[in-house]
C-alpha cells in the first residue's frame, strides 16, 4: 500500500487528487454536532493543499436513497471544511455533473472543492458490478490521482472506496495509514494483558467480534443494551430491557467458550434502570433506581451499568497493557444514564494502556462528556470497519489500495 509520502515525494503540483473522506457528520436540524470526521482527514488535505494539488473531497453522508436529498447534503461538512482549512472551499452541487466538472475546472494549486453526497448517485452503493462500475468512471474523469483516506468506508465495497482506486494511481492517506497501523497493535502486536469493553445497543452487531477476540483477548467487558441477552444468557429475567431473543443460544456458547479458553468475560453486577427510555432532546430528570444485576424488576428497563460495575469494569481495566473500546456502556446522551460511559472512558485514561476508542457512538460520547481526545491512545473515526478488521475480514477499501 503506498502512502500519501510517496506521492508528496514523486510531486502532485498542479495535479487533481481525487480525497475519499470519511465526512459523514451527525447533524441536527442542519447544524453538524461533531466536527471529529472532518478534522480526521485535516492532516492529508493540508498536505496536499501545501504541495500544489488540487484537492477534490468526496464522502457520503447518511442513507439517501440513491437521490438528491437536501437533508443529507455535504453543504454544512464543506463549510465547516473551510473553517478548519482557514481557505475557502468551492462547493459543487452534484457528484459527477456540470457543477463537480466546473468546481474542479476552476481550481488553482492548493485550493479544495468539496463534491455533493456521493450516495445521491445510485452508483456509488450499488450492488450491480457494471454499475458501480460506469459510477467510478466518471469520478475518475474528474481526477488524475485518488487519496484513499476515508476509514468509516473501507469496509463497504462502493464505487469511490473500491472500483474507483483501480482507475487512477492510488494512495493511503495520513488518516487510513493510522488507522490501519493501530488496528495491527491490535491483531498482531499485541501488549498484554488485553481487555476489551464492548457496548451498544445490539449484541448481533458484535457476534463476529466476540467470536475473533475471543481467540485474542485476555478479557471481555460487557455493557450496553447487548449486556441484557447475556445475562439472560445466564438465566437472569432482564425486565424491560433490550433483549435478542434469538441471540440467546450464541452468546451462551460464546460464554462457555471463553470459560475454556481462560477468557475472562465480565458482566455488569448491578444496572440503573428506569421505568421507560429517557427524552434524549428535552434531557428532562427521570427517576432512575439501581438494582442489582440478577434482580431487574418486571416492567424496569435497564438504561446504564450501575455504580458497582463501574467501579469493577475500572479495576479490570487497571493493570492492561492495550485496551480497545467499542461501544457505550448506557444511554450517555442522558445525564441520568452516562454514568457508566463516563466511568469507562475515564478507566482509558487512568489505565498505564495503549488504548483505542473504537470509533462511532464511543468517540461522540468521549465529545460530549468533556474528556480530551488527545489523551488517548487513538480514537478511531470508522466504528464499523474497526470492528469488520478485528473480525478478521478483508475490508474492500484496504485491499483496493494494495499494488
Amino acid at each position: 500500500m503506498k502512502t500519501i509520502d510517496e506521492l508528496l515525494a514523486e510531486g502532485v503540483s498542479g495535479k487533481r487528487v481525487f480525497v475519499r473522506a470519511d465526512l459523514n457528520v451527525p447533524l441536527a436540524d442542519g447544524q453538524i454536532t461533531d466536527d471529529g470526521r472532518i478534522r480526521a482527514v485535516l492532516p492529508t488535505v493540508e498536505a496536499l493543499t501545501g504541495a500544489g494539488a488540487k484537492v477534490i473531497v468526496a464522502s457520503h453522508l447518511g442513507r439517501p436513497k440513491g437521490a438528491p436529498d437536501q437533508a443529507f447534503s455535504l453543504l454544512p461538512a464543506a463549510e465547516r471544511l473551510g473553517e478548519l482549512l482557514g481557505k475557502p472551499v468551492a462547493f459543487a452541487q452534484d457528484t459527477v455533473g456540470p457543477a463537480a466538472h466546473a468546481a474542479v475546472d476552476g481550481l488553482e494549486p492548493g485550493q479544495v472543492a468539496v463534491i455533493e453526497n456521493l450516495r445521491f448517485n445510485p452508483g456509488e452503493t450499488s450492488k450491480d458490478d457494471a454499475e458501480r462500475a460506469a459510477f467510478a468512471d466518471e469520478l475518475a474523469a474528474l481526477a488524475d490521482v485518488y487519496v484513499g483516506d476515508g476509514f468509516g468506508a473501507v469496509h463497504r465495497k462502493h464505487a469511490s472506496v473500491y472500483d474507483l482506486p483501480a482507475r487512477l494511481p492510488h494512495y493511503a492517506g495520513y488518516l487510513i495509514a493510522t488507522e490501519v497501523g493501530v488496528l495491527q497493535k491490535l491483531t498482531e502486536e499485541v501488549q498484554r494483558p488485553y481487555a476489551v469493553v464492548l457496548g451498544g445497543a445490539k449484541v448481533s452487531d458484535k457476534l463476529g467480534v466476540i467470536d475473533n477476540l475471543l481467540e485474542k483477548a485476555d478479557r471481555i467487558l460487557i455493557g450496553g443494551g447487548m449486556v441484557f441477552t447475556f445475562l439472560k444468557a445466564k438465566g437472569y429475567e432482564v425486565g424491560a430491557s433490550m433483549l435478542q431473543e434469538d441471540q440467546i443460544p450464541v452468546v451462551q456458547e460464546y460464554l462457555k467458550r471463553a470459560e475454556e479458553k481462560g477468557v475472562e468475560f465480565v458482566l455488569p453486577v448491578d444496572v440503573v434502570v428506569s421505568g421507560g427510555f429517557p427524552g434524549l432532546k428535552a434531557k428532562e430528570p427521570t427517576h432512575p433506581d439501581t438494582v442489582p444485576a440478577d434482580a431487574i424488576p418486571a416492567g424496569q428497563m435497564g438504561l446504564d451499568i450501575g455504580p458497582a460495575t463501574a467501579e469493577l469494569y475500572a479495576a479490570k481495566l487497571a493493570d492492561a497493557r492495550t485496551i480497545f473500546w467499542n461501544g457505550p456502556m448506557g444511554v450517555f446522551e442522558h445525564p441520568d444514564y452516562a454514568g457508566g460511559t463516563r466511568a469507562v472512558a475515564q478507566a482509558l485514561l487512568d489505565s498505564p494502556a495503549f488504548t483505542v476508542v473504537g470509533g462511532g457512538d464511543s468517540a461522540a460520547a468521549v465529545r460530549l462528556l468533556g474528556f480530551d481526545e488527545n489523551a488517548y491512545g487513538h480514537i478511531s473515526t470508522g466504528g464499523g470497519a474497526s470492528l469488520e478488521y478485528l473480525e478478521g475480514k478483508t475490508l474492500p477499501g484496504l485491499a483496493a489500495l494494495e499494488d
